[in-house]
């Protein structure tokens, strides 16, 4: 892929940017110029995706610690001098019935799709002012409907899009831009890896997402790339708060 003027030289973080749609994000970025910090759990995920990239660094850091805003801000800023996108794309979500309740997964959720998005925010604020920049966060169309199962991940996402709105409207004066996207079911290996589910059971929800999805399949993450780096993008200056969907219309199944 040929680099793009407008990315090349521009300095990205993205969370989670070990697999899934982060490291699709990170790796589409990385082939534009952009030079991209990648946080993660697993090092050797995150140094395979490095190895396939140029312009990139890693940074091993669970996103629900304390501190781990300041830490991944500082690692990029003090790398390459400044911040121009940030991708909030770790999250976590797991299946829970009523009468599976339990505090400690629900404050998992929170932590990551909330607090840690929230203080990675805090701690990028300086540099994104300087560079006026723009944060994208990854939401969920499961929020867009009522979610058995699923109504810890969906109400902590549609936490993270209020974010995202009032965040709009308070770094606007900064010029920082602050948009969302919120995907549909796509192959990323969340089924498996976020949510936890058995190889077979992942296999039977995809079966069943796919047939629910009007376009007639689940996505894939180059679906949902080119619009986290449109919303990212230098050249967007005047589109702010918007969260966007893009599911091939699934939340608007009945």
């Amino acid at each position: 892929m040929a680099k793009d003027s407008i990315w090349t030289g521009k300095v990205a973080i993205v969370t989670g940017g070990s697999s899934g749609i982060g490291r699709a994000v990170a790796t589409r970025l990385s082939r534009k110029g952009a030079m991209v910090l990648i946080t993660g759990r697993n090092a050797d995920r995150l140094a395979e995706a490095a190895a396939e990239n140029d312009n990139m660094e890693t940074l091993r850091m669970d996103s629900a610690e304390d501190g781990s805003g300041a830490q991944i801000a500082e690692a990029a800023a003090s790398r390459w001098g400044r911040i121009d996108l940030l991708v909030n794309n770790t999250g976590a979500g797991q299946p829970l019935p009523v009468d599976a309740y339990d505090e400690g997964v629900i404050a998992g959720m929170s932590a990551l799709n909330i607090t840690a998005p929230s203080q990675l925010v805090k701690a990028a604020h300086a540099a994104l002012r300087e560079s006026r920049g723009a944060i994208v966060n990854i939401g969920t169309a499961v929020s867009r409907n009522a979610a058995p199962m699923l109504a810890h991940y969906g109400a902590t996402k549609a936490a993270l899009e209020h974010l995202t709105r009032s965040w709009a409207i308070e770094l606007a004066g900064d010029g920082i831009r602050v948009n969302a996207v919120a995907p549909g079911p796509v192959k990323s290996g969340a089924l498996t890896g976020m949510m936890g589910l058995p190889e077979e059971m992942a296999r039977q929800v995809e079966e069943q997402e796919a047939a629910q999805v009007p376009l007639g399949r689940r996505g894939e993450t180059d679906d949902i790339v080119p619009w986290i780096l449109r919303l990212g993008s230098p050249a967007n200056e005047w589109l702010t708060g918007q969260i966007l969907t893009v599911d091939g219309g699934w939340s608007l199944r009945s």
